[in-house]
């Protein structure tokens, strides 16, 4: 006959233990959760417009100016009422570079989020 030691007879008390569920139940009974929330944003932008023509225009304007019907780089102008103010522009515009838009600007934004939690029980 085999001798039953004393550490088997408290390992199978252990083993053959019953567990019980305890309910849990919180403690508090208020309470508050803050949060601050930073963000920051940069944006660079560069913007490099070039617009080109591929033909010729010719533009006359003027006031007190007695432009003819069709005019053309060449034509004779006269002023209609001699000695009153006038005014008169004569633009030739050939193929190539026409206007050049050039653009750089930076945007900075700043904002902070402060939010507030509250729970009872």
């Amino acid at each position: 006959m085999k001798l039953i030691t004393p550490a088997l007879l408290l390992a199978a008390g252990v083993i053959c233990t019953p567990a019980y569920a305890e309910q849990v139940v919180p403690n508090f009974t208020r309470g508050t959760i803050t949060a601050t929330t930073e963000t920051s944003t940069k944006i660079i932008e560069t913007i490099r417009q070039v617009e080109y023509t591929t033909g010729t225009s010719y533009t006359v304007t003027g006031t007190n100016i007695n432009i003819p019907g069709t005019p053309a780089p060449g034509t004779s102008y006269s002023i209609m009422d001699q000695g009153a103010p006038f005014q008169f522009s004569e633009t030739t515009l050939g193929p190539g570079v026409a206007k050049e838009t050039w653009i750089d600007r930076t945007t900075e934004q700043k904002s902070t989020t402060n939010s507030i939690s509250v729970f009872t029980q």
